[in-house]
Formats: structure tokens, sequence, C-alpha cells
């Protein structure tokens, strides 16, 4: 027998003990929670205990990042044996921390903005006490995914992601695709290495909430070997709180690793598939409709639209009358915000969260909002449209889109007998102006305001002494608005719009024209569904009801120049409704408020009944079904229908036949998150809808577009979703030539967010300015902040272009950088002095790309 040294017989040993060991099980193992989902006292404690048991074992955590300022509190010396185990954020380190969103939000029913500055305040919250902390590596227990993930990650510097949530399903799961690894692309392009849910992972028979992977199921790793993966991976980042320590106890056939070790180290790289992601692979379902649902996202949304605002106006103020100011003035108010947009608040808002004060989830939620909106406030000294303009003041108009804009404003006035109170522009023109009354009965004054991008234009108010000529010599001639009636019937007619309103159907629209569109008509008649019509069906007296049958009272609220408004007041069944209807001159949006007055707790929705129980294993849900909703419904006279939807930093043309399902194997994504827009075949023509809230919409192959109203009856964990007192939904309605990119959708919605800002301001405070002007009106201002002697501007190019731009600084700059999210700079800009002490740079973008510039001022 030939000889051979020991180290050759080490190698060859070594070398077959890999060949047979390549190819392994593995699992992530974590927790997932924090002090306002479920943290228990003293936790830190049993997971250091844990860890110093169990050498084998590595955790990956989405702890919310506040926890740890209470645990250093409560739980000091756990919270220093936790801080040495995290030290090591090596490859080999034990711990990863994989979500550091700040308030565990689900990221697919908020904005951009929001997504950004839930990992930007979270990362700085958990290195303020672990310094050495990185994030490479992004997971979650819950559905926690939205589709420009992989753009905004990137930019903080992470390098993989995972898309599995197997063991909470409950709210939802993305599409299965591909095997081990999968090149996650968003729809700007960016990729990330990911870990999908793979093709081969099914659901668990007979589970409402979970895969197959939760326990790495021998079925499962079976199933993962047949379609060629070579190392699969099972996950279940438990709850705070559970006392299993090892999920799956000591290993015997799997590892416990990091995502960035298994993703890094050990999945094969060389097959992963390209995934071009959208956010209808985001499949997520939640009580939409419920009252409490609904209330909460109305909230959300209105501090969301705040202080975003807010932080603009700051940067204005901040250039042209206070001087630069510091930054981290709006942190306490994002803290505030993030932790309102907490998953839990979304689909479990009913439980408790104060034991001592007995308030759940949706009362949080009212409690972070209002004090994020009184920060904003204070911070901004002013509390929105003044109230008590009184004759010889001036008003400063705010315009904080990236557009110029000319939009009618309202400025509420002292009372009601200031007859010859009227306005005139900077150049001491008398404008056209309209004394209206609003929607709470105060009496405003009505005038269109001219403002530049990210700018301010001043308005005096002054008694007496204009006529109606002056308007013409100041160009501001109001065009004619007219209301007639005929056969019963109100027809409103606008610059833009010819509509025929019909009492006798409960005050729906018969007809909606676009005079300036070609005379298009957009409503389909027929198939006894009406435009603007709320219909659902009222399962306790198995019924369907709708506002069409019964007649409406019509009244005439305002009926002026710049302004028609209606007051409907009609009936669904027993309940009651009062509708505002509103069209302005020269605007484009038709604006909707109805508030249904509930008579008691009517069931609305599918007449199913699930079984109850946390578990919630029967597939078929009542919530789930659209159909049966209480919704307002607008049938669309446009041919072979497309229909585009936003997400965070997303726009997307939908996939989906139809948009209903009615079991827990077979979500949909039908959320409309700030608007959904349906156009024909060949985009001659289209109609937007926007909502002040994110809930879910409505469309079919019968051109039926609708968007959910009301839902009330079993939810999640067999809970009575219930309705207690009235409910308020706003909604704009905007018809257009061409499709939503080309009629700039995006931006419009983003003006019905941010509305024109009026303040009361000095004598001495006239004349106009804006900060940033771009040369492309398509683009967004998504945010602007002020950090020291330095201005961040983050732009979005909504568009499926590429798009370049001049960016105009109306101040002197003395640097300008392309920064990533993480302040890491990409390249220098260069500057190009212009007259009047501006500056400009360059900028490219792009489709549906997030840039931010740095201005050194």
């Amino acid at each position: 027998m030939k000889r051979y040294p020991f180290t050759i017989i080490l190698t060859i040993l070594l070398w077959s003990i890999s060949l047979t060991t390549k190819a392994q099980n593995y699992f992530i193992d974590g927790y997932h929670g924090g002090v306002w989902g479920h943290y228990p006292l003293n936790y830190t404690t049993f997971i250091s205990d844990m860890l110093d048991k169990n050498p084998f074992w590595k955790l990956n955590l989405e702890i919310e990042p506040v926890t740890w300022d209470v645990v250093k509190i409560n739980d000091p010396t756990g919270y220093q044996r936790f801080k040495k185990h995290v030290e090591d954020q090596s490859i080999d380190g034990r711990i990863e921390f994989v979500n550091p969103s700040y308030g565990q939000a689900y990221l697919f029913n908020i904005q951009g903005e929001s997504v950004i500055r839930q990992l930007e305040i979270g990362m700085a919250k958990i290195r303020q006490h672990f310094p050495t902390a990185s994030f490479e590596s992004y997971s979650s227990e819950e559905p926690c995914f939205t589709s420009a993930l992989p753009q905004i990650l990137k930019s903080f510097g992470y390098k993989y992601a995972a898309l599995k949530n197997p063991n909470t399903m409950w709210g939802g799961y993305t599409t299965a695709f591909g095997d081990e690894l999968v090149n996650w692309t968003g729809p700007d392009g960016s990729t990330l290495l990911t870990v999908p849910r793979y093709e081969s992972e099914q659901f668990k028979t007979g589970s409402t909430w979970q895969t197959v992977a939760w326990n790495n199921d021998p079925m499962y790793l079976k199933a993962a070997r047949a379609q060629g993966i070579q190392n699969p991976i099972g996950m279940c980042i438990q709850d705070a709180g559970w006392k299993n320590g090892p999920w799956l106890g000591q290993p015997k056939n799997f590892t416990y690793t990091t995502w960035k070790d298994y993703i890094a180290n050990i999945a094969d790289h060389s097959k992963a598939k390209t995934w071009n992601f959208t956010q209808e692979n985001v499949q997520v379902s939640l009580v939409w409709g419920s009252q409490i649902l609904q209330q909460l996202a109305q909230n959300t949304r209105k501090a969301e639209n705040k202080i975003i605002v807010a932080e603009k106006l700051n940067a204005i103020n901040s250039i042209y009358d206070k001087g630069i100011r510091k930054t981290g003035d709006f942190k306490a108010a994002w803290q505030n915000l993030l932790l309102a947009e907490h998953h839990d608040s979304w689909i479990v808002p009913y439980n408790i969260v104060d034991k001592v004060k007995k308030s759940n989830w949706a009362d949080q939620v009212k409690v972070w909002t209002d004090n994020s909106n009184q920060i904003t406030d204070s911070l901004l000294a002013t509390n929105g449209f003044p109230k008590n303009i009184t004759e010889g003041n001036q008003i400063r108009v705010y315009n904080t889109t990236a557009q110029k804009r000319k939009e009618l404003v309202a400025v509420s006035l002292m009372d009601k007998t200031s007859h010859n109170t009227q306005i005139y522009d900077p150049k001491g023109y008398l404008i056209a102006s309209q004394k209206v009354t609003q929607n709470d009965g105060s009496t405003a004054l009505l005038f269109e305001a001219e403002v530049n991008p990210i700018g301010y234009n001043s308005y005096s108010l002054k008694s007496g002494g204009g006529s109606r000529e002056l308007n013409a010599k100041s160009g501001h001639k109001a065009n004619k608005m007219g209301l007639t009636e005929a056969d019963g019937k109100l027809i409103i007619s606008t610059d833009l719009y010819r509509i025929i309103i019909n009492p006798a159907k409960g005050g729906i629209i018969e007809s909606l024209k676009g005079t300036a569109l070609n005379n298009k008509e957009f409503v389909k008649v027929g198939e006894n569904q009406y435009f603007n019509e709320m219909k659902g069906y009222f399962y306790a007296d198995s019924l369907w009801q709708s506002s069409a049958n019964q007649a409406a009272k019509v009244t005439v609220v305002n009926n002026g120049p710049l302004q028609i408004k209606l007051k409907i007041e009609g009936t669904v069944g027993e309940h009651t409704f009062t509708q505002y209807l509103c069209l302005q001159k020269g605007d484009e949006r038709i604006q909707v408020q109805t508030t249904m007055d509930w008579k008691g707790n009517p069931g609305i929705g599918e007449n199913y009944m699930q079984k109850g129980g946390w578990k919630q294993e029967d597939l078929k849900k009542a919530f789930y079904n659209d159909k049966f909703k209480f919704r307002a419904i607008f049938p669309l006279n446009l041919k072979k229908q497309k229909l585009y939807k936003n997400a965070g930093f997303d726009v997307l043309e939908s996939k989906l036949t139809n948009t209903y399902y009615s079991t827990w194997d077979s979500i949909k994504n039908n959320i409309i998150v700030d608007w959904v827009d349906v156009s024909d075949e060949n985009e001659n023509f289209g109609m937007a809808l926007i909502t002040d809230h994110t809930t879910s919409y409505q469309h079919d192959e019968n051109g039926i577009l609708g968007f959910t109203l009301q839902y009330s009856g079993m939810g999640l964990w067999g809970r009575n979703y219930s309705i207690k007192g009235p409910s308020t939904y706003n909604y704009t309605l905007v018809p257009h030539a061409n499709n939503w990119e080309n009629a700039n959708v995006w931006n419009k919605s983003v003006a019905v967010n941010e509305p024109f800002h009026v303040v009361k301001t000095s004598e001495k405070a006239v004349g106009s300015g804006s900060l940033i002007t771009l040369s492309n009106n398509h683009l967004e201002i998504s945010s602007i902040q002020m950090e020291n002697n330095a201005m961040l501007v983050r732009v979005f190019n909504p568009s499926k272009e590429f798009a370049s731009s001049d960016v105009t600084i109306g101040i002197n700059t003395k640097n300008a950088s392309l920064i990533e999210l993480n302040n890491t700079i990409i390249q220098k800009l260069p500057i190009t002095k212009l007259s009047g002490n501006k500056t400009s740079v360059k900028l490219n973008l792009t489709p549906f790309g997030i840039r931010t510039i740095k201005l050194d001022l």
C-alpha cells in the first residue's frame, strides 16, 4: 500500500467531509416586538442567559429601537450583558439587527418619505445604544415590505434581504418566486440579493398564518431539494416574551445562522434569478373599511402630510426670515408619527396597549398623531389656515410642492358681516374673490393665489374701494361658473366640466363631461350602477342598500364665480348621509366629502361567519370580500381599461383581472395608498381617484372603479369590528386626458396632500420668494430638511422615463453633493452661479429614482 503524508490524508478527509456536508439545512431564529408590542421586564436578561447557555444559537432581531431606552433603565445588568453579545458585528457574530424600523411599520401602507424616516431614525436610535451595530440584511416577521425597498435599503448600505414571513402571515405574505436566492429588483432598477419565499414553499395545511418553512418541516426541506435548493433555510422570528430559547431546540439536522452569514457565505449565488418585484407581489390584507382602521389611517395620513409640509415651510422660513435653524427640531414629531405607523395598530387596533388607561392601539395612535401635529404647529408658530382675519391684514400663501401652482385658497374671516373685504396681490391689484360658506359653517374669503415652487406670495386684505373692472386690469378675471336646473336635475357648468346631478337617485352624478377634454363623457350608464353611488350589503337585514334608492335633498351652499358647492342629504336604508360636492374655477379636482350618520351598529359585508379564535383556521373570511362592503362606485366610460396605482416611490400597472378574493390563500394586493388611475386601452383619457387614507379599492372587468367606505362584522381573531358614531370619507376625482404620467397625476395627488398653507403676517412682510425650482415639472420634492448649515433636498422621479432637471436654489450655495441615505457622498455636483444670488446644479434620475442633494449654504 502506498503511504501518503498525514497532511495529504487530512486534506482529502476534510475535502470529502465538505462534500458530504455542503448541502445542509439552516434556520433563522430571533425576536420581534418591543415595549409597545410585547417585551416583558427583564427579558433582556433572559435572552443573555439563553445566549450563554446555547453557544450554537444566533439571533436576528427586529426589536422596536425605543425598547433599549427602557431596558437600559429597568434591566441594567441584562442590558450591559446584551451589549457585550452585540459588540461583534462581523460575519461570524451571533446577533444581527435585521429590521431597525423605528415603529415596525408595514411600509406598504405609508408614503415613501415615511419609509425612509422609519429606517433612518430607527438606526440612529439603535446605534445610540450599540455603537458597533451594522445593518446589512433586511428581514421582518410580519409582511413589512414595499416595492421601493431595494433602492432605499441599498442607499442605507444594505446588501441583502429576505422576503419570508412564514410564521406570522395573518396580514399577508409575498408571492412565491424563485429558489435559494433572487435579485430583488425594485421599480428604479436597484437590486438586492434576497432570499424569497421559494416557489416550493407551500402554505401549511389547516393554517391561515403559516407556511411549512416556520419549523423546517421535512416536507418543506424535501420540496426545496426537489426544486434544486441545496441549502434550504426556514425562519421564525419569535415574539419577544416567548420563553422557548432556541426555537427548534438543539440543532440536529440544521444550523442556526444570521441572514448576512447565510447569504454571504452559504447560499448559492450563481443561480439567482432577477425578480422584477412590484407592489402586487406584496399580497396583504387588513380589515379594510372597518371604522377603527379607517379613522386610524386618516389620523396617520394627516400627521404624515403635515410634518412633511412643516419641514419644507421651516426651510423656506429659515432662509427668508429667521436664519438657518439647527437640526433636530422635528425629531420628536417624526418619532410620534413613526410609532403611530406601527404594524400592530393596523392589524390589532383593538388590542390594549395601556392597561392603566385601558386604551387600545387606535387610542394610542390618536395620542401619537396629536402629539406630532402639536409639535409641528409649535415649531411653525401657526395652526394652519389663519383664524379671525380682519381688514388690513397681510397674509402669506405658501406652496410646498415642486410645481408652480395657481389655485383657489380660502381665508377664514372674523365674521359674516365683512361684506366689503377684498384681496390684493403684491402689485396692489384687486383679485377676484368670493365669500363662501365652508363645510363647518364658517365664512371664508376665496381667491386665486399664484405661488412659485417651494415658495410663498404675499397678499393684503382691505375694505371697499374695488370694482369688477379692476379685476380685468390685474389679469385675474374670473371665468363664468353656472348652476341651472332642468327636469328636476341640477347642472353644474365650470370652465372645465359639465356635470348633471340627479336628486331623485340620491344625488348621483348622472353625467360628467370634460368640456376642456373634447367634451368627453366619463360616466358609463346602465348595469343598474351609478356614478358616485354608495352601495353595500347589510346582512342583518339581508338587503342591498344604496344611496340611489331614495331621493336626496340638494342644497346650493356656494354659487359664485369661483366656487360651486352642493350639499346633498340622503339616506341609505335608515342611515342618513351628508355629502358636499365642490368644484372650483380652473381646478381639475372634483372634491367630495361624505359623512354617514349611522344608526346603531349595522352589519355590513358578506353574511359569512368564519370560525373565531386566534388561529382563524377557516380560509374564507367575510372581511376579505369587498363585493359586499359599503363602497363608493364609479362606472367609467373608458374602453378596455388599464389601472395604475401608487405606492411609496412607485407607480405600477395592475395585472389583476379584478380585485376580488374571499380566502386567505388567494389574497390580492388591492390597496390604494394615495391614488389609483384608470385609463382606456389607448390612454386617451383617464380618471384618477385620490383618497385621504390607505384602504382597499375595487376594479373589475366591467369597468367599475370603487373604493371601500365601510365594513362592520367579524375581523381578525374573531373580533367584532363595529361602528360607533359617524364616519367621514374624503376623496377627490380628477378626469384627465392621456395617461397618469402625462397628466402628472402623481403631483396632483401631492397637491391634495400639501394644500396651500396660509399665515397672517406683519404689514412689512410683503413680496414673494421661491427657494427651489426644478426645470422638470414632473419631478417631486419629497422632503427638505435643514441640517446645521446645510439643506438636504430629496427629489423623486415619478416616471417610467429617465429624467434630468436643473435645480435652481434661491440662495448662494457653497457646495453641492449627491449623498446616499446613510450620508456617504456619491459625487460632488458642479455649481453654476446665477444672477440674484442664486445657484443651480444639474440632476439626473432613473425612472422612479430618488436622489438626495446636500447643499452647503
